[in-house]
């Protein structure tokens, strides 16, 4: 009895001490966000407030290591341009296809525009944007992890992008409402914040996130988390 009771507490240790493992990923072969190292930095303090390891790197070669499969969570913070070779793109596949995480931030959607499946992934694509503003925005699933928090209408701050092919298979968490802003190209229908279950796998994209002053907003902040815990599925 006694050593039942011992592999019953060892086990417990084990689960209350296990540790996600998130990669944040913020290569660019385009424009480059000032806001990309403050997003590390808040990310990071959001792991070691919540129980997650981050882990932060700008070589595409990681998607080839044998250890990808050793994070819970891939976010491309900022991405743009092409990042990823034909064999990494395979790999990183591969990773959602096994039931991996992907969660994007803000220029994600300016990333490989010439890999349809990509393009499936994060939900849509970034064709423009006005100038920064404050903006409306309504928040459209008030159950979700990402979004419970926040006020509706939200007001807030940022550079508000206009989407391309918008994928019908995304669930709509927060949209723009065009009005309140000067430059939205996508009328009634605009989303800015979403997630999916897709290929094997589950991501969730936001636009929020171009200005370094959006990492210290708690609002914000915590609508970031609760995407990481969302895709991390807890």
């Amino acid at each position: 009895m006694k050593a039942i009771l011992i592999v019953v507490l060892v086990f417990f240790t084990l689960a209350c001490n296990a540790t996600d493992h998130v990669l944040v990923f913020s290569k660019t072969e385009g424009f480059r966000h000032k806001s990309i190292e403050t997003g590390v930095k808040a990310i990071e303090t959001l792991g070691a407030d919540n129980n997650f390891k981050v882990t932060h790197s700008e070589d595409s070669k990681v998607f080839l290591s044998k250890k990808l499969k050793k994070y819970d969570l891939i976010i491309f913070l900022s991405t743009t341009g092409d990042i990823l070779n034909s064999e990494e793109e395979a790999a990183f596949k591969k990773y959602i296809n096994n039931g991996g995480s992907f969660l994007g931030i803000h220029a994600a959607t300016d990333t490989e525009f010439e890999w349809e499946w990509y393009g499936k992934l994060v939900g849509a694509y970034f064709v423009s944007h006005p100038k920064q503003a404050q903006a409306s925005i309504e928040v459209k699933d008030k159950n979700h992890e990402a979004t419970k928090h926040l006020p509706s209408p939200w007001s807030h701050y940022d550079e508000w992008y206009n989407f391309k092919s918008i994928s019908s298979d995304i669930h709509v968490l927060l949209t723009l409402d065009e009005s309140s802003y000067t430059g939205g190209e996508n009328g009634e229908f605009h989303p800015i914040a979403w997630c999916q279950e897709f290929d094997g796998g589950r991501m969730f994209y936001t636009g929020l996130g171009h200005t370094v002053e959006s990492y210290s907003n708690p609002e914000f902040r915590a609508h970031l988390l609760g995407g990481i815990l969302y895709c991390l599925d807890k």
